[in-house]
């Protein structure tokens, strides 16, 4: 069993096919097949198996799936040992962002970092998580800062939750009626940003389910944008809780729960290729990432949800 057979059927595993694996691993399609073919020689096994959506896996590849995820886990956790012995410099740091994470996170991460690490010269690179993905992928940044981002060939660590929270004016939503149905939220003036990424498309997709259509009266390019919107009473918008919590807490916007559909889920992730260790400046960034996200306000916890029945048409 070697390393790149279980990248390989881990990618497949993921994408459900030997094309995008391939893309994915930037190698030919050929190269993942043998090296699928080799690992199921070596087992004596059939890893996949085809259905109707494509390839699956067999019962041996869903019992092998946990073990190859440590197993590149440990590799990498090697890697990194050996590489932490080298001696250190100040070298440079590349680092790819989503928008949201280099407006409201890094400026106070990095301020922190450059205190102790003056001789680092840093580059941030911004774009939607997939482009994060692909920066680290390429080698162009060391490290990705993203939402809710997973793939094979990175390592993710997950530094908090940060879900997408629907805020709005203060002055239009008395304490006692910062709840409502989502029934109730489709109706009312809606902020949408940034058409076709993830968080627009989560966002959208909270209505659709409930074959509710959102009366959208804007959509603008940024979540800074939307968020001015809304303190203008524009309307309410689903932003992320890293970019609204301290608008909440000094009461400039606040938070409507609704009552009747499940919080819009999303972590703050840290992205790093599983085959290349970190070096000690991204290791040292990572730790003021950690401190950073821990002394901001945590997501307010939901409380358990009683299903509201549905008004009669």
């Amino acid at each position: 069993m070697e390393i790149p057979q279980v990248e390989a059927f881990l990618a497949v595993g993921t994408f459900g096919g030997f094309r995008r694996a391939a893309e994915a691993l930037r190698v030919t399609q050929p190269a993942v097949s043998a090296r699928i073919k080799a690992l199921e020689d070596s087992l004596g096994v059939r890893l996949f198996e085809r259905g109707r959506g494509g390839l699956a896996l067999s019962p041996a590849g869903r019992a092998l799936r946990p073990h190859a995820e440590q197993l590149l886990q440990a590799v990498a956790l090697a890697r990194q040992a050996v590489h932490d012995l080298r001696p250190q410099s100040g070298g440079a740091l590349q680092i790819a962002a989503a928008l949201s994470i280099c407006t409201y996170l890094l400026p106070d991460v990095l301020k922190r970092f450059q205190a102790t690490h003056r001789k680092v010269m840093i580059t941030v690179r911004s774009g939607h998580s997939k482009e994060v993905l692909e920066m680290v992928l390429r080698g162009e940044a060391e490290i990705g800062l993203a939402r809710s981002l997973h793939h094979p060939a990175v390592e993710t660590v997950s530094l908090r939750d940060d879900p997408l929270v629907l805020v709005g004016q203060a002055a239009a939503w008395p304490t006692r009626a910062r709840r409502a149905r989502l029934e109730e939220i489709a109706d009312r003036p809606l902020i949408f940003f940034d058409r076709g990424s993830s968080d627009w498309t989560l966002s959208h997709g909270l209505f659709r389910r409930a074959g509710l259509v959102p009366n959208v009266v804007l959509e603008v390019e940024t979540i800074e944008t939307a968020k001015r919107m809304v303190e203008r009473g524009m309307g309410l918008a689903f932003l992320p809780h890293l970019a609204v919590a301290r608008d909440i807490r000094r009461r400039r916007l606040v938070a409507v729960e609704i009552v009747d559909a499940e919080p819009l889920s999303r972590s703050l992730d840290v992205i790093h290729p599983r085959q290349r260790p970190l070096s000690p400046e991204a290791l040292a960034l990572l730790h003021a990432l950690r401190a950073a996200v821990s002394a901001v306000e945590a997501p307010p916890r939901r409380r358990a949800r009683r299903r509201v029945p549905a008004r009669a048409s």
